[in-house]
């Protein structure tokens, strides 16, 4: 089955609708030129990716911090998307996204559904990369995120393995990626 995905204004709309302030949405943004600019770059070396879905899930990432700031932002996300009737791919985007995803255990401790909320396709890997370059608006090297997150989490968290290994299996099929010389 095809899922029509929204357009890019009707995904801003709904953010905006949800009651996501202008940084939110501002951030999204960002996260969305980046993920664009990732996915263009898988598509140019043959790899089947699809452009629209990265577009769009990645500027709806982050409805769910219409609610709340805190982790869970990804479940009310999901609420959100679901009560919108977004399409599946949306919302696994939106539920696969933070960090560099949550296992089952993780997620039991948090109290969500024990699932596991790893990113698996490359779609959803794409979004959480980019979303783990962005800070704020601005583009920032991979280390800075890595260091920003050990003091956060504690240096041996697993998420920050997670994401080096998301790293790691992006590079190559982004090409060449200086954060300094980005702008999003």
């Amino acid at each position: 089955m095809i899922e029509k995905l929204p357009s890019s204004q009707t995904a801003l709309r709904l953010l905006s609708e949800s009651g996501c302030s202008k940084e939110v949405i501002a951030h999204c943004k960002a996260v969305s030129a980046l993920a664009v600019k990732f996915a263009n770059s898988c598509k140019n070396r043959g790899l089947d990716v699809d452009v629209k879905l990265v577009e769009v899930g990645s500027l709806l990432h982050d409805i769910g911090r219409s609610k709340t700031h805190n982790v869970n932002h990804v479940i009310v996300g999901v609420e959100i998307a679901e009560s919108l009737n977004l399409p599946e791919s949306i919302v696994s985007i939106i539920e696969h996204h933070v960090g560099g995803g949550i296992t089952a255990d993780e997620a039991k401790e948090l109290g969500w559904p024990v699932k596991d909320y790893l990113p698996i396709t490359l779609e959803e890997k794409i979004v959480t990369y980019a979303d783990k370059l962005i800070e704020g608006l601005r583009v920032v090297p991979i280390e800075r995120t890595l260091l920003n997150l050990s003091l956060d989490l504690g240096a041996n968290h697993p998420a920050l393995a997670r994401i080096i290994r998301l790293h790691e299996e992006l590079s190559p099929l982004i090409g060449d990626f200086d954060a300094d010389s980005y702008s999003a």
